[in-house]
This record gives structure tokens, sequence and C-alpha cells, in this order.
């Protein structure tokens, strides 16, 4: 934090973001520019890989800043147990799954409005996922989300 931020925004994302952040709650970055010039519209951190506990937060958060969301669609070989829909906010949400292996979560609102975000696997450290969030933002990024999540060493699994 610098000086001249408000005491809440944090530039950093603290060691044990997960457990700072309450149950329910999204980890979530968007690209702020209206342009959507980039790969990725933004990043997501769950703290798992149960969709059916993680999404909810997601949908709820995306939905304050984008509207209603209509369509998920997700990477099968990324998330345990994919249902086909879930009841977010009183809203019914289509889960679309292909094989895919790129580490994005597409979000659909309305009927063609699609945002791409970068899913960081839940084991990251805080500094490689914070890292991979900040490329994801970036308006001009033009890295694909299997890359940058290689380059910030956010998909290797912690060293023991």
């Amino acid at each position: 934090m610098t000086g001249s931020d408000p005491p809440s925004v944090s530039r950093h994302l603290p060691s044990g973001v997960h457990e700072a952040v309450r149950p329910g709650c999204a980890l979530l970055r968007l690209e702020t520019t209206e342009s959507r010039e980039g790969v990725l519209d933004g990043a997501w951190w769950p703290r798992s890989r149960d969709i059916g506990a993680e999404l909810p937060a997601l949908l709820s958060a995306l939905t304050v800043h984008l509207g209603p969301v209509t369509r998920v669609g997700l990477d099968t070989a990324a998330w345990e147990e994919l249902p086909t829909r879930i009841v977010v906010d009183d809203r019914v949400v289509h889960i679309d799954s292909f094989p895919v292996g790129d580490d994005t979560v597409l979000i659909t609102r309305g009927d063609q409005d699609v945002f791409s975000l970068l899913a960081i696997p839940p084991h990251a450290t805080p500094e490689a996922a914070r890292a991979a969030m900040a490329q994801a933002v970036r308006a001009d990024n033009i890295t694909r989300g299997k890359q940058i999540l290689i380059d910030t060493g956010s998909g290797q699994a912690p060293s023991d």
C-alpha cells in the first residue's frame, strides 16, 4: 500500500489471501478500459477446483459489474463435477464445458457479449497469482492464459 492509497486499497495480495477473504467472496480483477482490446478481460483466483462452491461468488461479483450472466464456459479438465446449470441470485446460468485446456472461463452476458477470464490455479502462490492477474488485465495484453500461467509460475504446484 502506498501513502496516497485509501486504507482499504491494497496494491498487493497478502500472503494467505485465500484465508483472509471470507467464503462466498471472489478474488477477481477486471480490465477497466472500455476498449476490450486485450486477449483477456480479467482474471479469477478460486480457492478450489469445486465449481459448485466457487462459481456462485464469481457470478454474483460479475453481475454487479457486468449485469446478468446467462452462460459460463469451462474447461472440463480444470474442474470437479461440472453441472449443466446453476442458480445464482435467483437466475439460472447455463454451464457449457469443453476439454480445451486453456485456463480460461468464458462469461456470456445477454445473447452474445462474451468476457474471457484467466482462471488462476488455486494452489498458485500469492506472488504468482498477483503477477498473472496483472498481466491478464492489461489492455494491451496479447498473451494467452496458458502462457501467462507459465511465465508467472502460477501453473506450477508449490514445492514442499
